[in-house]
């Protein structure tokens, strides 16, 4: 069985070229999903975390682009490639504005179109990853205290400890004991460590950093 990260979600309300590229990216290894219409696919869309779309751009009810649309709506990141016809372009470009990681004007190479969707699932694989990262350093976080955070803010920022503590109106004894406190809950190998965690999380940009720099 492919992984999840594999499934291809194709849609497009022409039954021929359904089949034509279910068959195409079948026999490339790729487990397939194939959808009559936009519609049909947003009925099963949150459930979609991983993968890719391949979708036409012109389709009756619900084109390409307002597809794009719902998904932005519906918050899900997987990665979409929008196919159409000669003289479909400025659609395609408006699609791509929407967020669709590539188009193919048909007739495309069976080529080009494996490479887009091999090029879109590693898209889909590494944001995955990414999310997990940013959930998993999310829930380390949130068990931080108001004061500890209060700290963590002035570490990234670069400030000293005797610095934070006038801050904060507390001693340099007791920010050393937050700052343990908080390379134990975050699990933070180095204060670097711990900068990069506050910048995935979104605690501190990094303009803030450079600044402080």
């Amino acid at each position: 069985m492919p992984s999840d990260k594999s499934i291809v979600h194709v849609i497009d309300d022409d039954e021929a070229v359904r089949q034509a590229l279910a068959f195409q990216l079948g026999s490339a290894g790729l487990d397939v999903r194939t959808y009559e219409s936009a519609a049909v696919f947003l009925e099963v869309a949150p459930t979609v975390q991983t993968g890719c779309v391949i979708t036409d751009v012109r389709m009756p009810e619900l084109s390409g682009i307002d597809l794009l649309r719902r998904l932005r709506e519906l918050k899900l990141a997987v990665p979409v490639i929008v196919i159409t016809a000669h003289g479909d372009i400025p659609l395609a470009v408006e699609a791509m504005g929407l967020g669709a990681m590539d188009f193919l004007e048909k007739p495309f190479e069976d080529e080009a179109l494996l490479a887009s969707v091999r090029s879109a699932l590693d898209k889909g694989d590494r944001d995955q990853k990414r999310q997990a990262e940013r959930s998993n350093i999310e829930a380390r976080l949130a068990a931080l205290s108001n004061r500890e955070r209060d700290v963590l803010k002035g570490l990234v920022a670069g400030r000293a400890n005797k610095q934070i503590a006038y801050d904060l109106g507390i001693s340099a004894r007791t920010i050393e004991n937050y700052r343990a406190n908080l390379m134990m809950k975050t699990q933070a190998a180095s204060l670097s460590d711990l900068v990069r965690m506050a910048l995935i999380a979104g605690i501190l940009s990094s303009a803030d950093t450079s600044n402080a720099s």
